[in-house]
């Protein structure tokens, strides 16, 4: 009724003008077809070139990353070609409204194209959100991909169920009402993405694994830092450059190592023990503890040490010296060296566990494991800080009198064929 309205007054009009014109005439029609053209086109021009660049000076000028991150995936580029379209399908229907088949096209085909951009831009916009996330720092702490892999994959499904209901010119209900009959394909065929969102939500809400996150996972090969947790998939830098690509649902079925919380510690646990030759141990003489005295680290010990030795052994004074009195012994001495040396090292955090302790014997000798942690976690120094301190250790025990045990070699096996035949000669 609107449109005969429209039509009869400007028919009217222009015949006012000296021009016939038939309200539902090739002539009108046309005059209408180019209208609508020019009213699109004219809306373009106003959207793009004055609206969308002014709300982007804007935005640089205020938020500079949320105006980097929309025109990187033009998102009001996308809403400047949306104006255009919705305009087209307002005054289209006016120009051929009286052809109704020709009427029913146009509007499906621009109601298709309005769902389509629209869909487009929505999913330009999650993209630049979870930029905008990742630069806030936002996805150290939850996998923001997954959520938004997960909303253009329910956006993208709704399009499509939309789209089929207006070609079709049917409710969206009938269609979703078919959905019931085909859940079990549908779960078959997104399995993986139902486990990985599953997975991601689970994920997330523990806390197991962050963006730039250093994990281990033996069982994928994996031993890297995090660069990617997608809705399926978790991308792993291994450090020899090398990429994993891990189920994200792995990471929770399957055991793994995040050693992320080492490094937020600060500290980098050393570990290690050195193997004592136990025919080298043995009580230290008077002599040798003055010529030890000489090491400042130790004057401190070996003066409380000597005191509580020194009390003991008079209680004692009544009993025989043999197996009574106590002495001083040379892997006593040298663990508390390394536990001294350690707390005036520079390179060992002095707030974190620091112990030198002695382990059960076994056929390689005494195990004494230096327990303690660097001031800092980087690999390479880490390694250069535990090499500079077992180089130390190894060359400080002959000053103790003890050996490292090492198994016998071929060497070793070759100097005793030696000297035995040098003798034999002899």
């Amino acid at each position: 009724m609107l449109d005969h309205h429209i039509r009869t007054f400007i028919a009217e009009k222009l015949s006012t003008v000296g021009i016939n014109s038939d309200p539902y005439g090739i002539e009108l029609t046309s005059v209408f077809l180019l209208s609508s053209l020019a009213a699109a086109a004219i809306s373009y021009l106003i959207v793009h070139h004055l609206i969308v660049r002014s709300v982007n000076n804007v935005l640089q000028k205020t938020n500079k990353p949320l105006a980097d991150s929309l025109a990187k995936y033009d998102v009001l580029e996308k809403l400047s070609l949306l104006i255009p379209i919705m305009v087209l399908d307002v005054f289209i229907p006016l120009a051929v409204g009286h052809y109704d088949w020709l009427a029913n096209i146009f509007d499906r085909i621009l109601s298709i194209s309005i769902l389509v951009i629209f869909i487009w831009m929505i999913f330009a916009l999650l993209d630049a959100m979870n930029d905008i996330a990742t630069f806030k720092g936002i996805t150290r702490k939850m996998p923001i991909k997954s959520f938004v892999q997960l909303i253009k994959l329910f956006t993208f499904f709704v399009g499509v169920v939309v789209s089929m209901s207006i070609l079709a010119n049917e409710s969206p209900v009938i269609f979703l009402s078919g959905l019931g009959v085909a859940t079990g394909f549908v779960m078959l065929v997104f399995k993986d993405t139902i486990l990985g969102f599953v997975a991601g939500i689970q994920l997330s809400a523990n806390r197991m694994i962050s963006l730039n996150d250093w994990i281990q996972m033996d069982s994928y090969g994996a031993n890297g830092t995090v660069e990617e947790i997608s809705l399926t998939t978790v991308k792993v830098r291994n450090f020899d450059n090398t990429v994993s690509m891990l189920p994200a649902y792995a990471l929770v079925q399957n055991a793994f190592i995040n050693w992320q919380g080492m490094s937020d510690s600060g500290g980098r646990r050393i570990k290690r023990s050195v193997n004592i030759d136990v025919t080298s141990i043995r009580f230290l003489s008077d002599e040798e503890i003055e010529k030890l005295k000489s090491i400042r680290i130790l004057r401190q010990y070996i003066y409380e040490k000597s005191r509580e030795i020194t009390e003991y052994n008079e209680e004692m004074s009544d009993e025989p010296a043999f197996g009574n009195l106590r002495q001083m012994t040379n892997l006593g001495m040298f663990r508390a060296y390394i536990n001294a040396y350690l707390k005036a090292n520079k390179d060992i955090h002095q707030y974190m566990l620091i112990m030198v302790r002695q382990l059960e014997p076994t056929s390689e000798g005494i195990p004494i494991q230096v327990y303690a942690f660097t001031n800092n976690t980087d690999w390479a120094y880490y390694e250069g800080v535990q090499a500079d301190l077992f180089d130390h250790i190894y060359s400080i025990m002959p000053l103790f009198g003890l050996r490292p045990y090492q198994m016998l070699t071929s060497n070793d096996a070759t100097q005793i064929a030696l000297e035995y035949t040098n003798k034999n000669a002899k």
